[in-house]
């Protein structure tokens, strides 16, 4: 039987139960000082306290500046991390301190796409090791020429050439390269696919192609995906859901239209503000562009940890930090004053004039 024999559509969540769900999720990493006795003088808050829910065959995308913890929350929910702090759940299962055999089993149910197709990939292992190497790890296919015809069924899938089979990753190109990435994630029949910046090392002119191949693939295999990317265009094309996160915190998150509609909270409204559009009427006069560093998270702003680039930062954002809310749109905003309708359409965010 073939991997793709046991793909089923995604069935409703039992009692509204998301496929993933993250409480108050933390990773820190300290930092060290010492030769020989080394100690902790302090900590990088990548990721602190977020809560996240990820819903059966969605498609939710997680977006921000470099830095802001997008990749280590996503290696986090893979368990390629330990969290410092807080829970994950697959399925209702907690799964934030699985060891052994039962992670190993988990990771079955889960797979990655990586940023970089250049060094995710062995150079040594020929493109036919390299998919089918999930099949030998959970000792799946021992027959090798059974092995081999699933191997090549993945790679015609994924619209490489079946013959290419003991070719090595130095003959294919970098749009080649991810596709064998692809492949070789959905070997599992995973129910969850992270895809990490997938299409930033890519040219232009082949993002389209493998972003189509993830719609694809996420129809025919009812996969739930998580996009994390830096551009807002492709976010707004491939997702369902959009989670705005800045210094290792979610500050926004919503469905896709209302959010880009109708952004609430002033740093979801900058990044928008700074997409290009294709508009010789839109003078640079008139969109308002971020300004200022993003701060260390080694040492975070109190409060709001946006207050300090905000334009309309005020003493209790700095004195209180605020939590995500419904504000009366179709978005949680974590923002003690959120942007109104109007101050959207002055930062230059199109869509909302």
């Amino acid at each position: 039987m073939s991997a793709d024999a046991s793909h089923h559509p995604p069935s409703p969540d039992p009692q509204g139960q998301p496929l993933v769900r993250a409480r108050g999720l933390t990773k820190h990493f300290p930092i060290t000082r010492g030769i020989v006795v080394r100690r902790a003088i302090g900590a990088v808050k990548a990721v602190d306290g977020i809560d996240l829910e990820i819903h059966r065959g969605e498609t939710l995308g997680i977006v921000g500046e470099t830095g802001c913890g997008k990749s280590t929350t996503a290696r986090l929910l893979m368990r390629l991390l330990d969290a410092s702090a807080g829970e994950i759940s697959f399925e209702g299962r907690d799964i934030t301190r699985l060891t052994g055999a039962p992670l190993k089993a988990m990771r079955r149910e889960m797979q990655m796409i990586f940023q970089d197709p250049h060094s995710s990939l062995n150079p040594r292992k020929t493109i036919g090791s390299i998919i089918g190497e999930p099949f030998a790890i959970h000792g799946l296919l021992p027959d090798k020429a059974e092995r081999r015809r699933e191997v090549q069924r993945l790679m015609e899938t994924v619209g490489l050439n079946p013959e290419h089979y003991n070719r090595y990753p130095h003959e294919f190109s970098g749009g080649q390269r991810q596709r064998i990435g692809v492949a070789r994630a959905i070997a599992l029949n995973p129910k969850l696919l992270i895809a990490d910046e997938p299409v930033s090392a890519l040219d232009v002119s082949i993002q389209a192609q493998v972003l189509n191949l993830l719609r694809d693939l996420q129809r025919r295999l009812g996969l739930t995906l998580v996009f994390i990317a830096h551009d807002l265009s492709v976010v707004r094309h491939m997702c369902d859901r959009v989670a705005v996160m800045y210094l290792g915190k979610i500050v926004e998150i919503g469905e896709n239209e209302p959010l880009y509609e109708f952004p609430r909270h002033p740093y979801t409204g900058a990044l928008l503000a700074a997409v290009p559009v294709a508009d010789p009427s839109l003078h640079g006069s008139e969109r308002r562009l971020l300004g200022g560093d993003v701060p260390s998270p080694a040492n975070p702003p109190s409060g709001c940890r946006f207050h300090t680039r905000c334009p309309k930062a005020e003493p209790l954002c700095a004195a209180q930090e605020p939590q995500l809310e419904r504000k009366g749109s179709d978005t949680l905003a974590a923002c003690h004053f959120p942007l109104e309708r109007e101050e959207v359409a002055q930062m230059g965010v199109r869509s909302a004039r």
